[in-house]
């Protein structure tokens, strides 16, 4: 083997088998024809060991040292479940002893060794003598040699019965009785132990000690008492122990371990290693640890289950990414669009990174448990009593998750009492457990909002109450929450595979009448669908069950419906932004109070967020639980009516689902739910006319699920795809956006002057307004993505589109007729105009945002619409450089994202925070700033973010005294893993900073073939970015690299880029102006990179390193609006965040 395969530690199959070591240890060998060896068979290379059981193997070591080093027995015992990776952390122990010299003997254990009496230590001796393995006619010689010199020879015919020889029996053996034997025999044990001790380290491996006869329990007890050695044994815990045992584990050298379930993270990791990936998409982790709950065993067989079955499909992780043209190749673009942060299988630099992802037609949740997984999960079901089978096949129904009223919905014959009763006593035995026990709530989630919002007569609530099985009575002895899951592997899997297929179907379409009503926004959010007014605008389609019921909606009056609707029925544009229902006192005291000015509208905002008592009407302060109603509703509601067959009524809550998903910043899910939604509506025609779905779903719904996909891809990276569907929404939705530059003169003059006519023609059936408002709503969305992807190229085409869109946007939003949509709508205007330069109109839309702000305050949307104004206020006091007024607004807006768990604000508004505080030199701001940034954006998979992250860590490498926040390392080793994703690739502002930061990096270093690389890359951006905060701040940056150029072109260190010349450089300054005129933050200190660039044309060069010292803090003095702002040593003012 070593001549076959050189420098490789290779095994056959057997030594591969008899490890008793994962499989991801291992990798197969090619095979190879071998010198005298016909069939080699299969080979193997060992990789190391992939150690989840740190904490475990450290109670061995400390054991190990206690032994050598104090000369006394030691024993370490293992107790834990099955499958929990017992043997496993045995066979790593046995690797590790054996490396250090040690002798080790192993033994496993089974159930019948127990009634046999010394069988334990008869078989360990055995080994130990080595007697074991050696043919029957060579043991007693083998025998005989071991005990010479150590055991007199007449005692040797004691071991005759023991190890099966037959030495001459001997007088004084003959004399001996059966107890005078025993001790004598367990006396020459003692003797060997203790010489073989004294020449080698011995260690005793003993596999399931449960089954260990009381015999050798007492002998083991009394050896570890007298003899430095080593015992190493596993347990588990469903056993009873004799009394032998029991004193053992009562030794003051015996140490009990417990072996707990493997944590999420080790698990997932475990998972890798299997599959050969170095990540796996979240469906298939959800899909892991729900089934084997951090046993690793059943990890192990469930990944080999998906091997066999052929569902995974794997991808080069570094290949340079493409953009793609259709939504039915996007799925490797999706599995790399997400953070990779689990170790890759192997640490060798050139070795190819891989990822998988599920096939399109593969449904995980339906897939069959490999046979030996759910022999296990059954047996421990027949353990149960027949109440306890029944309530777990009841709950294996409604999912891994349940709630106790759908629970009871299901069991109609049992009473409240006799259900927690049984619950108890599943809990009890950690078949099930309570769902987030450390959350208190005040109320159950699984409550439709609009019962707590609309104020109801006294009879419309007792009545309510009384026919609603969704509210909940409460109980006096109800443990909170009311959500319980399951505690054992695979048990829900099997339990539902037992249904016959006619009651499973009954029992789905139970749950799914029980949770219709309640897939809805939370309380907090004031209810409704997630994509807006969802159930109004969809048509009556019929199927053949009758079920399309599930998608009704019994129309409560919730606040946001009542108030819009009305709106949309009044008949003159000036009274659009003004309620026509009763306001309440504290709104007619708010409204009352128009913001006029900036200052107002920053009072208004302290007052409010002063004010946290419920009176007051800050109902929208409460906690979001939204992302819990996608988990325990719309979800559950989407597999329930797969199983029904309700194809139709499942496509509207994976809509749904996708819509709350992107509402909670988590973009892979998603593309998920929309890619189990495209699945359903079948392989789409070539030709379009052709087009037709195997679901039937309404033009609203359909343009629906290209809007969401438009935003999905937009997230993605993949532009021309996002744009060709967001144009195909708007098409379906009866709002064209032109392809031509002719087109969009026509349609500008057409929104400018046209569309203000057409404002007051809206129907009288309010029916026909709620359709209208989900139109408006998603008119509105479609047009914000069309213009942010059209702003994502700096071109003057693309610019007038993006005009448009965002003219566009502004009146669809009007005549929405919705203050937070206005808001939102105008703080996008003004984000857009700042980006393209516009000044006039930056601060003029973000002034008429201020002023219709002031009814923001009453729904979940409009205090989103005030985060964003603040977010937007904080970012152009920085572009102004008032950078204290900005860090106060940057501190305000994150107390207010922080309320609303929006991820992708709540980062853009650390960005902020971070660049202001930079700009200021508090860069113990900045630290702190990057650690609730790190928090955010790590678990939420976000490479974009990550990116803006580590960009802001190189800026303290540089800049910030080497303060030293993320290790450069780590800093490359991400942009280099990142590089060409389509994600990155689509946005040059920050990819500009990047690679002009790298570039100032290697320059310190006098790396100048990598700074030549970097800077090449940024000077390919440049032409491609605008006057965004990260757009002006790479310019920036991008400058320092020309000026550091010029001063060491004399050197003549630059090989492959051309160095430019001073008028060429002088351009770039220019277009720095005419560009960045909205972030004049910068003007000074360019200014004097400016100056000192045109002193080199004067031969006074060599001052320059006196004004621009590149890696020491550059920004020491920049003169804005007539004040220095000097480098603040004190780093006064709130640093809290």
């Amino acid at each position: 083997m070593i001549t076959a395969y050189p420098g490789l530690v290779s095994c056959d199959e057997v030594t591969y088998l008899r490890s008793m070591l994962p499989a991801y240890n291992f990798k197969k060998l090619p095979e190879k024809m071998m010198k005298n060896i016909s069939n080699p068979g299969k080979m193997y290379e060992y990789l190391g060991h992939r150690r989840y059981r740190e904490k475990e193997l450290e109670a061995f070591r400390i054991a190990q040292q206690g032994c050598l080093h104090q000369k006394k027995g030691q024993a370490v015992l293992y107790e834990g479940g099955k499958g929990y990776g017992k043997s496993q952390l045995l066979a790593e122990i046995n690797l590790l002893a054996q490396k250090e010299g040690h002798r080790v003997l192993s033994l496993k254990l089974k159930e019948a060794d127990s009634k046999q009496r010394f069988y334990a230590i008869q078989t360990l001796m055995a080994i130990f003598f080595e007697i074991d393995i050696c043919p029957a006619y060579y043991r007693q010689e083998c025998l005989h040699k071991q005990l010479h010199g150590i055991v007199e020879e007449p005692l040797h015919c004691l071991f005759n019965e023991l190890f099966f020889v037959k030495f001459s029996l001997s007088f004084k053996v003959s004399h001996m009785d059966d107890l005078a034997k025993e001790k004598k025999i367990k006396a020459c044990f003692f003797q060997v132990l203790q010489k073989a001790v004294r020449e080698t380290p011995l260690i005793f491996l003993i596999d399931e000690a449960q089954h260990m006869d009381a015999a050798s329990w007492e002998f083991l007890g009394t050896l570890l008492s007298s003899v430095p050695i080593i015992m190493v044994m596993t347990l588990t815990p469903t056993f009873s122990l004799c009394g032998g045992a029991q004193h053992f584990l009562q030794s003051p050298q015996a140490t009990l371990m417990p072996i707990s379930k493997l944590a999420a993270n080790s698990l997932l990791r475990m998972a890798c290693w299997e599959l050969g990936v170095v990540s796996i998409p979240q469906e298939l982790q959800i899909y892991l640890l729900h089934r084997c709950l951090g046993n690793p065993l059943y990890c192990e067989v469930l990944c080999q289950d998906l091997l066999s079955k052929d569902i995974l499909l794997f991808y080069d992780l570094q290949k340079e990414e493409d953009e793609n043209s259709k939504w039915e190749n996007l799925s490797a673009s999706a599995m790399k669009s997400t953070m990779h942060n689990i170790s890759p299988a192997s640490s060798e630099e050139d070795e190819e990174l891989y990822v998988c992802i599920i096939k399109d037609d593969v449904n995980l949740d339906t897939v069959l448990l490999p046979p030996l997984l759910k022999e296990i999960a059954i047996n421990q079901l027949d353990q149960l009593s027949p109440e306890e089978q029944l309530l777990v096949k009841c709950a294996a129904v409604i999912g891994h998750s349940f709630h106790i009223d759908l629970l009871q919905h299901l069991l109609p014959g049992w009473d409240k009492r006799m259900l927690l009763g049984v619950l108890r006593a599943l809990v009890d035995i950690h078949v099930l457990c309570w769902c987030n026990k450390t959350q208190e709530l005040a109320k159950p989630i699984l409550v439709p909002s609009s019962i707590d919002i609309i104020e109801k007569s006294k009879e419309e609530k007792k009545k309510s109450d009384a026919g609603s099985p969704l509210r909940l009575k409460q109980e006096p002895f109800l443990p909170q929450p009311e959500v319980l899951e399951f505690g054992v592997p695979l048990l829900q899997e099997a339990a539902w595979e037992l249904w016959p297929k006619a009651q499973q179907i009954a029992l789905h379409l139970e749950c799914a009448c029980f949770l219709r009503d309640l897939a809805c926004r939370c309380g907090s959010c004031h209810g409704g669908d997630f994509v807006p007014f969802h159930r109004f605008a969809i048509c009556s389609i019929k199927s053949s069950r009758g079920t399309s019921r599930f998608c009704s909606y019994k129309d409560t009056g919730s606040v946001l419906t009542q108030v819009i609707t009305d709106k949309l029925l009044l008949p003159s544009p000036q009274d659009y932004f003004q309620f026509q229902t009763k306001p309440s006192r504290s709104q007619e005291a708010f409204t009352g109070e128009h913001c006029r000015t900036e200052e107002e509208f920053l009072d208004q905002v302290s007052r409010k967020l002063a004010q946290t008592s419920p009176e007051k009407d800050m109902l929208t302060m409460k906690p979001c639980h939204c992302e819990e109603i996608l988990k325990l509703v719309l979800l559950p509601l989407t597999q329930h009516c797969l199983v029904i067959g309700e194809n139709t009524c499942a496509f509207y809550y994976l809509l749904e689902a996708a819509a709350a998903s992107l509402d909670l910043s988590d973009n892979y899910m998603a593309f998920f739910y929309l890619r189990k939604a495209s699945s359903l509506l079948g392989q789409p025609s070539a030709l379009s006319f052709f087009k037709k779905h195997k679901v039937k779903i309404c033009q609203f719904e359909e343009a629906t699920f290209c809007c969401l996909r438009s935003e999905v891809c937009f997230n993605m990276g993949q532009i021309t795809l996002a744009k060709k569907l967001a144009r195909q929404a708007l098409r379906l939705l009866k709002r064209n956006f032109p392809w031509t530059w002719f087109g969009v003169l026509f349609q500008t003059f057409l929104e400018k002057y046209w569309h203000s006519c057409s404002l007051n023609q809206h129907p009288n059936n309010p029916s026909e307004n709620k359709k209208r408002l989900a139109v408006l709503q998603q008119q509105v969305h479609c047009l914000s993505l069309l213009w942010q992807l059209y702003n994502l190229e700096a071109t003057a085409s693309s610019r007038r589109f993006a005009c448009l869109a965002t003219l566009m946007q502004k009146n669809s939003a009007e005549e929405f007729a919705n203050e937070a949509q206005v808001v939102s709508t105008y703080v996008a205007l003004s984000q857009f105009s700042q980006n393209v330069g516009d000044r006039e109109k930056w601060l003029h839309c973000e002034q008429m945002a201020i002023q219709k702000s002031s009814l923001c305050w009453f729904s979940r949307e409009g205090l989103l619409a005030t985060a964003q104004l603040m977010q937007a206020l904080a970012f152009t006091k920085l572009c102004l450089g008032h950078l204290d007024f900005s860090i106060k607004l940057g501190f305000q807006a994150h107390e207010i994202c922080r309320h609303l768990k929006k991820p992708a604000l709540e980062n853009l508004v650390l960005s902020v925070l971070f660049r202001s505080a930079f700009l200021k030199k508090k860069f113990d701001l900045c630290v702190r700033v990057l650690d609730n940034q790190w928090a955010l954006i790590s678990q939420g998979h976000d490479i974009l973010g990550l990116a803006c992250f580590y960009s802001a860590c190189l800026d303290l490498l540089l800049y910030g005294k080497g303060l030293l926040y993320r290790p450069f390392e780590e800093c490359l080793r991400f942009f280099q893993y990142y590089e060409h994703s389509c994600i990155l690739t689509s946005q040059s502002n920050v990819m500009l900073g990047i690679h002009s930061s790298l570039a100032m990096w290697f320059a310190q270093d006098s790396q100048w073939n990598l700074f030549e690389h970097h800077f090449s890359k940024a000077r390919q951006l440049v032409k491609r970015t605008n006057a965004s905060l990260f757009g002006s701040h790479g310019f920036v940056r991008f400058l320092e690299c020309h000026v550091l150029m010029l001063q060491k072109m004399p050197e003549g260190v630059f090989m492959h880029i051309r160095p430019e010349t001073q008028g060429q450089v002088i351009k770039y300054f220019k277009e720095f102006f005419s560009r960045c005129v909205t972030c004049p933050v910068y003007h000074q200190w360019v200014s004097e990179l400016k100056a000192s660039v045109m002193r080199y044309g004067k031969r006074e060069f060599m001052s320059l390193t006196n004004i621009i010292r590149p890696f020491d803090t550059c920004l020491t003095r920049i003169w804005i609006d007539g004040e220095f702002l000097e480098e603040n040593k004190s780093f006064e003012g709130n640093t809290e965040i």
